[in-house]
């Protein structure tokens, strides 16, 4: 997600697209130098091929089943703490909607440079279609994205969300509607899950800051030497991804291990992001995670974002808290928040270590 932008981006220039820069030498088989990571971000031989345990799963029948809420609230809890991520199954979004989306995703993506340049990432935003670059050494992602504030509605650029294709705004549209709702019942539930007041989850997120980032990554002819997302922590409450076109490539990490997800046919991608693992002071895990590309296919996804609202503050529940168990992160606004994130450079789960209270032998920053 992104909305602010801080010193480290005053100066910044743009690539707008990998098909821009690759369209200065079709025919090469070499990945252009600004894309290829250090050698020791490349995983060791011995974890290719090796099994893997599945990504659990959450049903959401179950989840508001009066007869099931309580055990599979309780699975959910469990999965967040061990996981931070999990597929969840049974969502109720229909899938004409998402045959509709995917198809007006691809169709966007299709469109020639030009008519995308008209979406482009303007000087010192972070907006829009194209890779924002910060410092002339930077690697950059294999993959291009349109990134955009939908709510609250006021936030949206005039340039951006209302000037997409009609067909393709009003799909967004009724996608955005559905799965706030979807979003807003796990947060629920995920606070009932630690006994969290209600009324403090609504008070933060109940039409809270949320923001869509689509990306495409296209075929690589050296997919081990690049990386489609830099491995990184979302700065969300939660984020629900849904892959357009059935092309895998993202990955976890837990114990130190990349883990594939191998996706559930019609299941949403739910991962735990920073603010909610501050507002459970640490009992949930804000997951890494990364994408990697491939030779052949190209992959699409759809991510959504969902915050509390800018004007809500931002730290442990005071529910959670007690002179036992005193809060771990520190507490700041919504908006000071995503300004400093977004100041940075992704890099793990460092800018959540940032928000961490030091303490006699914790000197983490």
């Amino acid at each position: 997600m992104a909305v602010y932008v801080g010193k480290a981006m005053a100066s910044s220039h743009l690539v707008l697209s990998i098909e821009e820069e690759l369209a200065k030498n079709p025919h090469s088989k070499v990945v252009p130098e600004r894309f290829v990571r250090p050698v020791d971000h490349q995983d060791p031989p011995a974890l290719l091929g090796a099994l893997f345990p599945a990504i659990p799963t959450v049903d959401m029948k179950k989840l508001v089943s009066v007869e099931t809420k309580d055990s599979e609230t309780d699975k959910l809890k469990t999965t967040c703490m061990e996981w931070g991520l999990f597929q969840l199954v049974n969502h109720g979004v229909s899938s004409s909607l998402l045959e509709k989306l995917n198809q007006e995703i691809e169709e966007f993506f299709k469109l020639p440079l030009e008519e995308k340049m008209k979406f482009k990432v303007r000087p010192g935003d972070v907006e829009g279609y194209g890779t924002v670059v910060r410092s002339a050494d930077q690697r950059l992602d294999w993959g291009d994205r349109v990134y955009m504030i939908t709510n609250p509605i006021h936030r949206r650029k005039p340039y951006l969300f209302p000037q997409l294709p009609s067909s393709f705004r009003e799909t967004m549209e009724a996608y955005l509607k559905e799965l706030q709702k979807l979003a807003m019942t796990l947060l629920e539930h995920l606070g009932k899950a630690l006994m969290i007041e209600m009324r403090e989850m609504k008070e933060m997120f109940d039409d809270g800051m949320q923001s869509v980032r689509i990306t495409y990554y296209p075929p690589c002819p050296q997919p081990e030497q690049v990386m489609g997302i830099t491995p990184h922590s979302d700065a969300t409450g939660i984020t629900i991804l849904h892959q357009v076109n059935g092309v895998e490539g993202l990955q976890l990490k837990k114990d130190g291990v990349w883990i594939p997800v191998n996706f559930h046919p019609d299941a949403f991608v739910v991962n735990v992001g920073d603010v909610l693992e501050i507002l459970s002071n640490g009992l949930y895990n804000s997951v890494e995670h990364r994408v990697n590309v491939n030779t052949t296919k190209e992959r699409i996804s759809i991510a959504l974002f969902f915050n509390p609202k800018f004007e809500a503050e931002i730290g442990p529940a005071t529910t959670l808290l007690n002179p036992n168990k005193p809060p771990l992160f520190r507490r700041v606004g919504m908006e000071k928040y995503v300004k400093d994130f977004f100041s940075r450079r992704l890099n793990g789960k460092t800018y959540l270590e940032h928000m961490r209270i030091k303490t006699e032998g914790n000197s983490s920053a």
